[in-house]
């Protein structure tokens, strides 16, 4: 008999000494500790019989501690492949092979691939996507289905308050994180940039006044003075014409600009970028370490300080239950990280299966 849940996650750890170590490790951090030590003596203490020690919440101990939370999932979790490198996570959604991960990470263009959570790779492809939230459906189609092993998540409707304790699960039961609920579920707006100032013209072509270092623009050879005659094929009416196309553009999107320099039309691809990553400096670009593309532009997201790499995205989010309360779906600091709420997930899931379950005409 297939065991559910609750009991299997009871044979490893009861969820309530998972919480009551977690508060202990906050308290010992916090430097809260038991009666008996502000009770103790100098004379103690030079005898070598106090000691401190310092908690690390990321620590083995901790990790293997919150582990039998990960392995409720271990079935529900891959790892996503796109030109040959490992770009995110994903998550099962159903048992023929559709699997939800972070859809700016892919690759236009590239190969997708799939790490099972038994190590098996298998290929994939994109069946569907919602550029609003980031989210790109999978649907595997390649090696003996038989073979997969693999079991969609369940998203619980908890709403998890400020201040509880998440955890990032990664392939085959491994747990690549733990962090704190810190800013409830909020609108997040986007901000994709081009990384060009226009002179102001009411009519004919925008003209670049100045291209930002770094930005899409500058990496895909626009210069100042070009002329932009089109944006992904539209013709444009003046600076405010590019501005307002530009403006509906997430970060991660890659537009065909087509250009007069000079009495040459050239065609580019620029990469639209995040704000945030164009406005740090050096030193916030060290301090923050790598980001995802896109850090913007999602209809609803949690913000936990989980610390997670660019390429851990698009995994499942646990509760201190083992319950699946969201997907990791951006990086945005060092310790800030986004994720899609279970509702919203659910929502943009059922549209998406829809749609790439419906015959082609």
């Amino acid at each position: 008999m297939k065991q559910n849940p609750i009991d299997r996650f009871s044979k490893h750890c009861p969820p309530a000494f998972v919480l009551m170590a977690l508060v202990s490790m906050v308290l010992s951090i916090g430097g809260v500790a038991p009666a008996v030590f502000a009770q103790s003596t100098p004379h103690w203490m030079g005898q070598g019989r106090y000691q401190t020690s310092i908690a690390s919440r990321d620590s083995g101990a901790m990790m293997r501690l919150v582990r039998p939370l990960s392995e409720m999932v271990e079935h529900s979790v891959v790892q996503v492949y796109s030109g040959g490198q490992v770009v995110a996570l994903g998550t099962v959604v159903s048992e023929d092979g559709y699997i939800l991960t972070k859809r700016s990470e892919l690759s236009g263009g590239e190969p997708v691939s799939v790490r099972l959570p038994n190590g098996q790779k298998v290929d994939a492809r994109v069946a569907a996507r919602r550029k609003s939230n980031d989210l790109a459906l999978l649907k595997l189609h390649g090696g003996d289905e038989a073979n997969w092993n693999i079991q969609p998540a369940t998203f619980s409707t908890v709403d998890p308050p400020t201040g509880s304790f998440l955890v990032s699960p990664g392939r085959d039961g491994f747990t690549i994180g733990i962090g704190v609920l810190g800013v409830p579920a909020r609108y997040i707006a986007h901000q994709g940039r081009l990384g060009v100032n226009f002179y102001d013209a009411p009519s004919g072509p925008a003209m670049v006044r100045r291209v930002h270092p770094e930005s899409g623009a500058d990496n895909a050879g626009l210069q100042d003075g070009d002329r932009i005659l089109k944006i992904n094929g539209l013709q444009l009416l003046g600076s405010q014409s590019a501005i307002n196309t530009l403006g509906k553009m997430y970060p991660g999107d890659v537009v065909r600009l087509t250009i007069k320099r000079g009495d040459n039309t050239l065609e580019l691809d620029a990469l639209m970028c995040d704000q945030a990553l164009l406005m740090e400096s050096e030193n916030d670009a060290k301090v923050n370490g790598p980001r995802n593309v896109r850090l913007s532009g999602f209809d609803s997201v949690i913000q936990h300080d989980t610390v997670l790499a660019p390429n851990q995205c698009g995994g499942p989010l646990l509760d201190s239950q083992g319950r699946v309360i969201g997907i990791n779906i951006a990086r945005a600091g060092r310790v800030v990280s986004y994720a899609l709420p279970s509702s919203l997930v659910t929502a943009e899931m059922i549209g998406m299966l829809e749609e790439a379950r419906r015959p082609s005409e």
